[in-house]
């Protein structure tokens, strides 16, 4: 069976012959790290599309209202207290559930039936680099895996020619690419960053006199890689993912170029996200492409949002949350009814979040400050109750008052629905098992369908 497969390709000989003596030495390495995998048990998502807004969303300006702070605002405090401010846009219902939403996202309030809004969440620190981190890693102290690096190593790939785990990052995000860092996991899991513009990934596009000739370049150096790891797997694990990162680059350059081309796509699905044609930036674009990707088999596609000139970090002015908002709010709706009318929404789990929170009260003139310890983070799609609005906050957004979703159990939600027991997705390293939720965090049952 092995063998018969080398008629299809001239890449595969070379990977096949180490592949044969691999198994003539009786080796027990894993030949190939992105092979599909199944998760613990059933999982009913598939994939993940994870969209963060980087630099702070308001909750109580966007999906958390609180009518308080509208008649505690204009009343004065005891001396050095800062003065609440009122939320900026008023909150109408959504969809059938009569989920509340403000006017910064129209879009979004039109789907609340799809979307799972969780008004309670919680985080470990208020600073943007170590809070960052926390969202992604689940730890704000030390570097981690990503999540998106966890579930690539979980569950590997659907299509060999496409990393399993996909950043949409115009901008670097605070804690740049450790966001999407692999960092003790096999480096195959890293994220690979696609960029808007001319030039999503550098040298895309086939430098070599034709296909053939770079395969069998490859198939070569393919040859020579195996034999140099040989014996060394356990002393330099990285010799495999580098092996595996040539091996997918290849595939990239003849399946990427097909995702990044949105020609064909309709002009009705076009307007769903916003995009204008031939238009490849924005978050429309990151959105479209993000369906792209996750329908052609890549497992985890993070979406990151930094705004065009400042990011979601509105310390002078929460007025800056308006044009912010205006570049999101529309594609992220259209992503969940396109994902819908494709039948895809059923087993894939679409996340958004932030790294915290706003300040109930001022800071500067009319802005607020950063606030880890309530915000609200929502899902939609496979596994998760549509129409549901979970937890609760006081009256003025300070602090979580019922069902406290912490970023370990936000992390353990997510890998269950996957399908994957969150204690035991583990990785050994420096003498101890590690995973994503450290030494803490629980499933919110209460969440699932």
């Amino acid at each position: 069976m092995i063998r018969s497969l080398a008629a299809g390709s001239m890449l595969l000989p070379g990977i096949l012959q180490s592949l044969l003596a691999d198994q003539a030495r009786g080796a027990t390495a894993e030949i190939n790290p992105l092979a599909p995998r199944a998760p613990h048990y059933f999982g009913k998502a598939k994939r993940v599309i994870f969209m963060y807004m980087s630099g702070g969303v308001s909750h109580m300006d966007t999906f958390d209202p609180k009518p308080r702070l509208l008649e505690e605002a204009s009343k004065p405090r005891s001396a050095g207290q800062r003065p609440y401010m009122r939320p900026l846009w008023d909150f109408k219902p959504g969809g059938q559930c009569g989920t509340m939403v403000s006017d910064l996202f129209p879009n979004v309030r039109e789907v609340m039936d799809d979307i799972c809004l969780i008004r309670s969440m919680k985080g470990d620190h208020n600073d943007h680099f170590q809070a960052t981190l926390g969202i992604h890693t689940g730890s704000v102290t030390f570097a981690r895996p990503s999540i998106g690096s966890w579930v690539s190593y979980g569950l590997g790939t659907e299509n060999q020619n496409l990393p399993s785990f996909v950043v949409l990052a115009p901008y670097l995000p605070y804690a740049g690419s450790q966001v999407w860092s692999s960092d003790f996991l096999p480096g195959c899991h890293q994220g690979t960053r696609v960029l808007a513009g001319a030039e999503p990934i550098p040298d895309l596009v086939r430098r070599a006199p034709s296909g053939a000739v770079q395969e069998m370049e490859l198939g070569l150096l393919e040859r020579f890689n195996r034999k140099h790891m040989a014996g060394r797997e356990a002393v330099n694990p990285a010799l495999a993912a580098r092996v595996k990162s040539f091996e997918t680059a290849f595939g990239m350059q003849q399946e990427m170029p097909e995702v990044l081309d949105l020609t064909k796509e309709t002009d009705a699905t076009l307007n769903l996200y916003g995009l204008p044609r031939g238009e490849s930036k924005g978050f429309g674009w990151q959105c479209l492409i993000a369906r792209r990707l996750v329908e052609r088999g890549v497992r985890f596609v993070e979406l990151i949002d930094t705004g065009s000139n400042s990011n979601w970090d509105s310390h002078s002015d929460m007025h800056a949350h308006a044009p912010l908002a205006k570049n999101v709010d529309r594609p992220i709706a259209g992503l969940l009814r396109d994902l819908k009318s494709r039948g895809m929404l059923e087993d894939t789990l679409v996340v958004w979040t932030t790294e915290f929170g706003r300040t109930p009260t001022t800071d500067g003139a009319s802005g607020r400050s950063h606030h880890a310890s309530a915000y609200s983070s929502w899902m939609a799609g496979a596994g998760v109750k549509g129409g549901l609005a979970y937890g609760k906050t006081d009256d003025f957004g300070g602090t979580v008052v019922e069902n406290q979703v912490h970023v370990h159990d936000f992390h353990a939600t997510i890998l269950h629905l996957l399908g994957f027991d969150h204690e035991r997705l583990t990785f050994r390293h420096a003498g101890r098992d590690f995973r994503l939720t450290d030494v803490a965090g629980r499933v919110v049952k209460d969440l699932l369908a």
